[in-house]
């Protein structure tokens, strides 16, 4: 008769809970992930761990976190890790059970009951900052603590990957597509399917079902706030956003620039034909801070307020000017870099402006509007 093992299954087990998944974000032992683990006499574990598909690229983090875990416990004396692949079923069961155990793909955001933000970031034309305007409230809210999402829905001129440095591709688990983590944001993008710095040519229904791709075919898991980096315009893409996530806000970057805010305001005026909601205006560029401490207005002064103030009238609702952003070498390192510079420089000139954008965002209520409170009338 064998003597007891050296550390029960339920302590290794729990030990392994501690272990996340770095693309889905959840325990390794929710995700059916952990096919056995048992110890010898010794203290000598021997786990075996499925991966969601063979060519996983976050296989050695995997190993280093599941060793790491189990070699803390009282007791233990070595780990071998042993990597599998879940079968076909399995990888069924798991893409069920991300999608609250419904196998059809849908929008979640969509859903009346979903309490995720939804900023759609917009401008009338390019060349404004509105994509760095967009990493950088992305990566200052999840700093915050939120859960964060960015869609590249750029498809013409995506440019998030770079400034989020994100240099991997996406791990697809049959039809469902895992987004890769960077600065605590999870990202997807046109740009990570295809190869080099080839162009996009695509048409009206093509971009429209890309971007339904990004939001029913990625696994987003439960995100307080899902920011959409918009093309310039109003063409397809900012249609399809309305079509495809009614509850959408609207948030319009501009420059000083009167021509560039009158095209602005054109951005802004589409909520008005797709019922969304303004959250406000953001004018990027704002001034150049010299070393005696003056500003230099490079491209004029008051068009953020203008576009803010035409909207309220035009949509019969207070729009604010949310903040102004200086121009600053460091925003435009940070994304050329990939590290946003809310987190490389947070106390330059942009950083704070960018980071106190961020924090109204974060503290905004929720809007009951469309959803259920569970209320049921009675009778008299």
């Amino acid at each position: 008769m064998s003597s007891p093992a050296a550390v029960a299954d339920d302590v290794l087990h729990e030990a392994l809970a501690t272990v996340i998944d770095p693309e889905i974000r959840r325990p390794i032992t929710e995700l059916g992930m952990v096919e056995r683990v048992a110890a010898d006499e010794a203290g000598r574990v021997a786990v075996t761990i499925l991966l969601t598909v063979s060519g996983c690229p976050m296989k050695d983090t995997l190993r280093r976190d599941t060793t790491a875990a189990l070699a803390r416990v009282p007791g233990v004396t070595g780990v071998e890790v042993t990597l599998g692949v879940m079968s076909d079923e399995q990888r069924k069961e798991l893409r069920t059970q991300l999608r609250g155990g419904s196998a059809e793909r849908e929008v979640p955001f969509a859903r009346p009951q979903s309490l995720t933000r939804v900023y759609a970031v917009a401008s009338g034309k390019g060349g404004v900052g509105k994509s760095s305007v967009t990493v950088n409230l992305a990566a200052s809210l999840a700093e915050s603590g939120l859960r964060v999402g960015v869609v590249d829905a750029d498809v013409y001129g995506f440019s998030v990957p770079r400034m989020l440095g994100v240099a991997q591709r996406p791990t697809q688990v049959d039809d469902m597509i895992l987004p890769p983590l960077s600065h605590g944001v999870k990202v997807i993008s046109i740009g990570m399917f295809v190869p080099g710095n080839q162009p996009v040519v695509w048409r009206g229904p093509m971009l429209h079902r890309a971007l339904q791709q990004f939001l029913s075919d990625v696994f987003w898991g439960d995100l307080d706030v899902l920011l959409l980096d918009l093309p310039p315009g109003t063409g397809d893409i900012a249609i399809s956003v309305a079509q495809l996530i009614p509850g959408a806000e609207i948030l319009v970057v501009t420059t000083p620039q009167q021509a560039a805010a009158e095209v602005a305001e054109r951005a802004g005026s589409i909520a008005l034909q797709t019922h969304q909601r303004i959250v406000g205006v953001i004018e990027n560029m704002s001034w150049l801070e010299l070393p005696d401490g003056s500003r230099q207005e490079i491209f004029g002064s008051g068009g953020g307020q203008m576009v803010a103030d035409s909207l309220t009238r035009s949509v019969g609702a207070p729009v604010p000017l949310l903040g102004q952003i200086p121009l600053d070498t460091r925003l435009r390192i940070g994304g050329d870099e990939g590290l946003p510079v809310v987190l490389g420089a947070p106390e330059s000139a942009a950083g704070a402006a960018l980071r106190g954008i961020a924090r109204g965002l974060a503290t905004r209520s929720r809007s009951l509007a469309g959803r259920s409170l569970g209320l049921t009338p009675t009778g008299r």
